[in-house]
């Protein structure tokens, strides 16, 4: 689990040092979870301890959201001055995020229908 423990934290880092050294918009920690991912598939297997690092995690994921809990009531106020906006972006981008799952589905499901190879883009 050390193991496991240790290759979380050090793509984290990765991520971060990757992120302020070229200034990217993007969190760090999003950064080295793309990493960890792509590694992952390179190597075509998950590692005992990393799998054993993540169960643990996973298992306590409702704990690592207390502190985003405590956030939200603390900023209640200007949540309550904006909730218009926030509920309007929160439709569209669910929306938009139905739509395209269903059209890639869709799509997916046909190229399936018509016998095309999974890794064939002619059709």
């Amino acid at each position: 689990m050390l193991l496991g423990l240790t290759l979380l934290l050090g793509f984290q880092l990765l991520g971060e040092v990757i992120a302020r050294l070229f200034g990217l918009p993007l969190p760090g920690p999003v950064i080295g979870l793309a990493l960890l991912f792509a590694t992952l598939i390179a190597f075509g297997r998950v590692p005992t301890g990393l799998r054993t690092a993540a169960e643990g995690l996973l298992r306590h994921l409702a704990l690592l959201l207390i502190p985003a809990g405590v956030g939200i009531l603390l900023h209640l106020p200007r949540l309550q001055e904006d909730a218009v906006a926030i509920a309007a972006a929160l439709v569209v981008s669910t929306a938009v995020a139905l739509a395209v799952t269903a059209a890639l589905f869709q799509w997916r499901w046909l190229r399936r229908d018509r016998g095309t190879p999974p890794g064939d883009d002619r059709g």
